[in-house]
């Protein structure tokens, strides 16, 4: 049991001091944020700085004395301005002696802020504002002051001759600048860059940036672009270049196409060459040391004036710069008779037929779609036919139109001339009469006019046809409408 409440009462004590220790941190964050400083402050050589510091909250504390603290970047801390409320505030032996003092004079212990004039490139550093206070200890905060100095820019192109190994094409420099500046290159051509720096007048850097790349005559001309930036400038600062290799002539004969023959007169050969610095001359020879008298030179032309054996030979150009020398050979193929001309591939004949034809087919198709949809939407044109005479009774008879017992006709809606409707033509039954006559009229006895109904022989129409009052139906006259019970079935 005694040595389960040691055990206890061990960890107990080891809770406790974790607890008083993170207080104690707490506490001393706390303290330390009450001196307000700016965390950085910037500034040109030449001009005048404050340095603002203040105790935001000394409730229960007693300020006591303050003190500027400097501490450079490579070197040991140096007060610079101390301040007790019973004394005058002093400067003691330091950089910026002569050029700092307290502001507003005289200072208090609330807000004890210095001003430095005509800072100097090795003012830059750390300056701490710490307070001496009662209970608490010292307090303190920091500023970090940094001095800007605006670089003198400049970029060039470095001349090379074409080669194997690598080399400085182009040069980029920022110098006596504060704090270095940051360099990066643009282009396409295939290179790398190498930057170092160093230190400058008054505390500054210069940074020099060399672009390195094997050379050949490719990269001549292409772009190259140094950018430069740094803090004190609004934007980076731009150099566009042209890479500048050199290299010897390259050359070329164009012009001759194999069909060289006797008697064929002016033809020519160029003589193509580029170079970096441009070829400064151009000289034509052959193999075997002549110039032939039908040959003409002139500058990088060599022209054939008539063509003979005499130039059945290789002819030389050879052109020259500062880099070195280069040439070029041909040799002339002496014909007795010209080649035949070639006509135009068979292939692309056929393929110009092809799309010609594809081109008529879908110019057809279009026009054709373009009427059926036009066509679409338009009235129809069908008109009905007229009115065909026909032999048959049954046809003419329903070919006029009759009315029931007691109903008008009404002629103007079914008989006008103006409407689209067949309309009965008389004359066409008028016609047709004669016809039928021949056999109403015959000696064979019918149903019209048979003895045994008590008629004679004589003539004897047609019911419609009979005026007498031995027929009861209506009497119809020529052109007039009548109704027959025969049509009705």
């Amino acid at each position: 049991m005694a040595r389960h409440d040691a055990r206890n009462w061990h960890d107990c004590t080891k809770m406790i001091g974790l607890l008083c220790l993170i207080a104690s941190v707490l506490q001393h964050g706390v303290s330390g944020q009450r001196v307000k400083v700016e965390p950085e402050v910037s500034s040109y050589p030449g001009q005048t700085v404050n340095l603002r510091c203040a105790f935001t909250d000394a409730t229960g504390i007693q300020l006591t004395m303050v003190t500027w603290i400097y501490e450079p970047k490579d070197g040991d801390r140096i007060n610079i301005a101390v301040f007790h409320p019973n004394y005058d505030p002093n400067y003691p032996d330091s950089p910026v002696k002569g050029r700092v003092s307290f502001t507003p004079s005289p200072p208090n212990l609330d807000s004890p802020s210095i001003q430095i004039s005509d800072v100097k490139m090795t003012d830059e550093g750390k300056y701490i504002c710490e307070y001496a206070t009662y209970p608490r200890g010292n307090e303190q905060g920091i500023t970090y002051l940094v001095m800007l100095a605006k670089p003198q820019n400049s970029a060039s192109i470095v001349t090379v001759v074409e080669g194997t190994n690598p080399v400085a094409v182009a040069r980029c420099e920022s110098v006596d600048g504060r704090p270095a500046a940051q360099i990066t290159w643009e282009t396409s051509a295939n290179g790398n860059a190498t930057t170092v720096s160093k230190p400058g007048a008054n505390n500054t850097v210069t940074v020099t940036s060399e672009y390195r790349m094997v050379p050949t005559p490719e990269d001549n001309g292409k772009d190259i672009t140094c950018v430069v930036s740094h803090r004190t400038q609004v934007r980076a600062e731009r150099f566009p270049l042209k890479l500048e290799v050199q290299y010897a002539p390259q050359v070329t004969i164009a012009g001759y196409d194999d069909n060289w023959y006797i008697g064929r007169t002016n033809a020519v050969l160029t003589c193509q060459a580029t170079g970096n610095p441009v070829p400064v001359s151009v000289q034509w020879k052959t193999v075997s040391g002549d110039i032939p008298d039908t040959v003409q030179i002139s500058g990088n032309e060599l022209r054939v004036l008539k063509v003979d054996d005499n130039v059945n030979t290789t002819f030389v150009c050879e052109v020259k710069n500062s880099i070195g020398i280069s040439r070029d050979q041909v040799t002339a193929t002496i014909r007795d008779e010209p080649l035949p001309r070639r006509g135009p591939p068979t292939e692309h004949i056929v393929g110009g037929i092809i799309g010609a034809l594809v081109f008529l087919i879908i110019i057809g198709t279009v026009i054709a779609l373009y009427y059926k949809c036009a066509n679409k939407n338009a009235p129809p044109k069908y008109k009905p036919p007229a009115p065909v005479k026909t032999n048959g009774s049954t046809n003419q008879v329903n070919a006029i139109h009759f009315t029931q017992p007691g109903e008008t006709l009404l002629q103007n809606e079914y008989y006008s001339t103006q409407s689209a409707e067949p309309v009965t033509d008389l004359d066409a039954f008028d016609a047709n009469f004669e016809d039928k006559k021949e056999h109403y009229f015959s000696t064979e006895h019918s149903g019209w006019d048979d003895p045994e109904n008590g008629q004679d022989d004589s003539e004897v129409l047609p019911p419609y046809m009979q005026t007498g009052n031995d027929y009861h139906g209506a009497n119809v006259d020529r052109g007039d409408s009548f109704v027959s019970s025969a049509v009705f079935v």
